[in-house]
């Protein structure tokens, strides 16, 4: 099984993703730790696509793959994915989720991010939240997706459809 999930910042990606990749035993990537080396610096573009590109390519059954970044193998990832989650929460669920994010991981890395990339929340990731990563460009490119491939696009727009969709996949702990 290969099961994607994309979706707003502080939706929750990279903890389904975890929880997806134990359920049904799968590798799991998080692009934010493709994306950033330590100290928030951005890895080059040609090592990034090369990574992902060889995590696809060594893990032809199955995988967890959580992050939006359309440069790295996007169209692939969507093709070969057997399921595509969708996280579209609102913003000030979003922005109080990496809030307590950041509470929890103040000073270290979360486990999902690049060793030596301490949580932060700044000005510029709170813009990111709110406005920027909800652009026009970026919500066009979800509906495309859930356009191509309908039936395997799973849309989450709260925290009562996500917890839903946990307990019918048995992830409730």
């Amino acid at each position: 099984m290969k099961i994607e999930i994309m979706g707003y910042s502080g939706s929750g990606k990279s903890t389904l993703c975890r929880e997806l990749a134990e359920r049904y035993q799968l590798p799991a990537l998080h692009l934010d730790q493709v994306q950033f080396l330590p100290n928030w610096e951005i890895r080059p573009e040609e090592e990034k696509r090369a990574q992902v590109a060889a995590f696809l390519d060594e893990h032809p059954k199955g995988w967890v793959i959580d992050g939006n970044y359309s440069k790295l193998s996007y169209e692939r990832r969507n093709e070969e994915a057997d399921r595509i989650v969708q996280l579209l929460f609102g913003r000030i669920r979003c922005l109080f989720r990496c809030v307590r994010r950041f509470r929890q991981y103040r000073g270290k890395s979360r486990p999902d991010m690049a060793e030596g990339c301490s949580e932060k929340l700044d000005r510029e990731f709170v813009r990111w939240i709110l406005w920027e990563g909800r652009s026009k460009t970026i919500r066009e490119r979800y509906r495309k997706v859930r356009e191509q491939y309908p039936e395997k696009v799973i849309v989450l727009k709260n925290q009562r459809q996500l917890d839903r969709y946990r307990k019918q996949l048995g992830l409730e702990g």
